[in-house]
């Protein structure tokens, strides 16, 4: 019979789970984080465990905070068992299990008040975000936009009397800014942990982008005082279902309501700019930089970009497992060649870095199959990730007159897969929040391909230029005709 994950049962866990060296009321809250989801659990607070596991910064304790409807869920299951969670790590040859223990609370998802009140507390000398790479209202030129329903509801709603409760992430940061600038208190850093080119700079056009339609000089300030460093994050970690509840029970005697699964490899180089200080991360793996962009561009393009290239076709063939679809010749070679031949030719030298052998450790980790990553995960939400992760390679390799077949028909094929069927014909769930137009344009792509280019808001410039009109034409055609399977064929093949 397993044991309910609490404080109080950490003592009865099987010797091989790893347990904290510290208790909550060891640690005082320094970080607000919004989005504690499975990535955060598996990368920031997994470092922040390290940490104090050492004796160290326990004043830097997170307390979550959200603003989906999903949040209530995640603060409950959490609360129930004292903000621990199981942490399993695997790759090919191992497999380890730790409770991790950073948290010190959990806002109520809703309460704005409460959240904005958190924010506005000189304890709290960071702000951090994982709330996907749809959440920050970017247009297909990766610029803010401020016309979105939610932003223009936030910024109507902003100085009115009683009006606590912003719809958005940005609202509540700007709200707990605004608080501590009235109250002569320094800005918290604003860190995003999410992966999306040039992250921090993206957060600060955000939260200043609001600012612009509430208060010009507050958004002045926020631009010449509020930091906002970019960073990089990396660590492959699938969603939570049943399987993982269920292992964790038989393979380690715990009842979590929520573990995480990720593999053993992790990596964060972040820009070393904390105006309110910051734990010592680099004493447990973090790489503090001046710039993190060759680095983010290296892993957003090869890593992301890998994930998004394997991801359709392998959903057209029916398969269920990443490891799965890297085990199957065609989906590696294709990953393979286009990597080499279209991405890494447009991604800049990383310091201390070899692409190619970053690239075979990518298709490792992908291969992996102890992590049970699933195809459905990495198709998710491929409105949003398109535009972050495959374009700007297009554009990169346009602009030197470059080919981009291989490239067009990553995102082919992702039309293809939107149509709502696999190859076989069995049907393929929604899959992304803007699902119901997706699905509409690419059902009018199968006769005429042309009209899937028409979502310039995705494709950008790509959709106007003939030579990505034409290989993304003759890519779905192809795909339509032979099938993903054969389609691959030919690219590797170079006969497409």
């Amino acid at each position: 019979m397993s044991i309910k994950l609490a404080a109080e049962s950490l003592s009865s866990l099987p010797d091989s789970v790893a347990v904290p060296r510290y208790t909550s009321s060891d640690l005082a809250a320094g970080i607000v984080h919004f989005g504690i989801g499975n990535f955060h659990r598996a990368h920031q607070a997994v470092y922040l465990d390290e940490l104090f596991n050492l004796g160290l910064d326990r004043d830097w304790g997170i307390v979550g905070a959200g603003v989906r409807a999903n949040d209530v869920g995640m603060k409950q299951i959490l609360a129930a068992q004292d903000y621990l969670t199981t942490v399993v790590e695997q790759d090919a040859s191992e497999t380890r299990a730790r409770v991790t223990a950073p948290m010190v609370g959990f806002l109520e998802p809703g309460d704005s008040a409460a959240i904005i009140a958190a924010l506005a507390d000189p304890a709290i000398r960071i702000v951090s975000l994982t709330i996907t790479e749809g959440g920050y209202y970017l247009d297909a030129e990766g610029a803010f936009n401020p016309a979105h329903p939610d932003i223009v509801a936030d910024a109507a709603g902003f100085d009115a009397p009683g009006f606590d409760a912003p719809k958005t992430v940005f609202g509540l940061i700007l709200a707990g800014l605004k608080a501590r600038r009235e109250n002569a208190v320094l800005p918290f850093t604003v860190m995003c942990c999410d992966n999306i080119p040039h992250n921090g700079r993206v957060t600060l056009n955000a939260v200043a982008g609001l600012a612009d339609l509430v208060d010009p000089e507050l958004a002045t300030w926020v631009r010449e005082t509020v930091a906002f460093p970019n960073g990089m994050v990396d660590r492959i970690t699938p969603a939570t279902s049943d399987r993982e509840r269920a292992m964790v029970a038989e393979h380690y005697g715990i009842a979590d309501g929520w573990p995480v699964f990720c593999e053993t490899f992790r990596q964060w180089v972040l820009e070393d700019r904390f105006p309110m200080g910051r734990p010592a991360l680099d004493r447990v793996g973090v790489t503090f930089v001046a710039d993190v962009s060759p680095w983010e561009l290296m892993k957003i393009r090869i890593l992301n970009g890998g994930h998004a290239a394997i991801a359709y076709p392998a959903a057209l063939m029916d398969i269920h497992f990443v490891h799965e679809a890297m085990e199957h010749p065609l989906i590696a070679a294709y990953l393979e060649k286009l990597t080499r031949e279209e991405i890494i030719p447009v991604v800049p030298p990383v310091p201390g870095t070899d692409l190619e052998d970053y690239r075979q450790l990518i298709a490792t980790r992908f291969a992996n199959p102890r992590i049970g990553d699933t195809i459905e995960r990495l198709c998710l939400d491929g409105s949003n990730r398109q535009p972050k992760f495959i374009l700007p390679s297009v554009e990169d390799r346009l602009a030197q007159g470059a080919p981009v077949t291989g490239l067009a028909l990553v995102s082919a094929l992702w039309c293809r897969y939107c149509y709502g069927t696999t190859d076989s014909g069995a049907p393929i769930a929604p899959n992304d929040p803007a699902w119901e137009r997706l699905q509409t344009a690419a059902i009018r792509a199968r006769d005429a391909p042309e009209a899937y280019l028409e979502m310039t808001d995705i494709f950008g410039a790509a959709a106007r230029h003939p030579a990505y009109r034409a290989a993304f034409i003759h890519g779905l055609r192809t795909v339509w005709e032979i099938g993903a399977r054969r389609t691959l064929e030919r690219y590797i093949q170079d006969a497409l």
